[in-house]
């Protein structure tokens, strides 16, 4: 890696207050959790059905045992821990520089790490909820699902099906956490986008808000902003921000 990328990306951090960090999977990845966007024939084999169609609204209903099958198996993943990209933005927060995390992750690191204001566009595993009386559930309840007689998680108060609080195929996002993430990104100075191809609509859509003067780019790859931003890296999120000093 260029030393000059971290020089001036440290530059950057370190003369801004009102950073906001925009990320995807690939943040995670370096915690062991699969990017969703690479997924190849590997998953033909045991899904009858592509991932997409199983993780939608429709097949929610359609087939909720195989819906649940998946989605304990491949989104419920066990012992997962933030990273050292996670713990710095945690860092960055505390320290008064950065103002919001905008996450299209559903895996609750950030919160994990200890950051405080995360915007989660697609929802989070960590939270379920009765479609009957809208009771609220942790992901305990789906895990031990998988030991009911139907393999599906019931309400313990009204006996109705528990469906994650995560955004599936064909479902629109949160007003309310749009409406935050775009105020959020629209007063930034800063802007560091880490970890995400900027692929996914409408999530990838909010960074058109921004305004500020530093548009940070980190990703292994490249994205359809680089040629707008002030500074590109090529590289691992967590190589790069575990070299920054707050």
């Amino acid at each position: 890696m260029n030393e000059n990328y971290i020089f001036n990306l440290q530059k950057i951090v370190k003369n801004n207050t009102k950073i906001v960090f925009f990320g995807g999977a690939g943040i995670s990845t370096e915690s062991g959790i699969p990017d969703f966007r690479s997924i190849d024939g590997l998953y033909n084999i045991q899904w009858k059905y592509p991932p997409e169609t199983i993780i939608s609204h429709s097949f929610f209903y359609y087939d909720t045992q195989e819906f649940y099958r998946f989605y304990r198996e491949k989104l419920l993943l066990n012992g997962i821990k933030p990273n050292a990209a996670h713990y710095k933005l945690a860092e960055m927060e505390a320290a008064g520089k950065l103002k919001a995390i905008v996450t299209q992750n559903i895996d609750g690191l950030h919160q994990m790490a200890g950051s405080k204001t995360v915007y989660e566009l697609h929802g989070s595993t960590a939270r379920n909820y009765c479609l009957e009386c809208n009771a609220f559930y942790d992901d305990k309840i789906i895990r031990e699902s998988v030991n009911s007689p139907d393999k599906l998680p019931h309400c313990t108060k009204c006996g109705g099906l528990i469906k994650p609080d995560v955004v599936l195929y064909e479902e629109g996002l949160d007003d309310e956490i749009v409406n935050n993430s775009i105020k959020a990104i629209s007063e930034a100075d800063t802007l560091i986008i880490g970890g995400t191809s900027l692929s996914v609509y409408p999530a990838a859509g909010l960074i058109d808000y921004f305004r500020g003067d530093n548009l940070v780019l980190i990703n292994k790859t490249e994205t359809p902003q680089d040629s707008f931003a002030n500074l590109v890296i090529h590289a691992p999120i967590g190589e790069v921000l575990s070299q920054i000093k707050v």
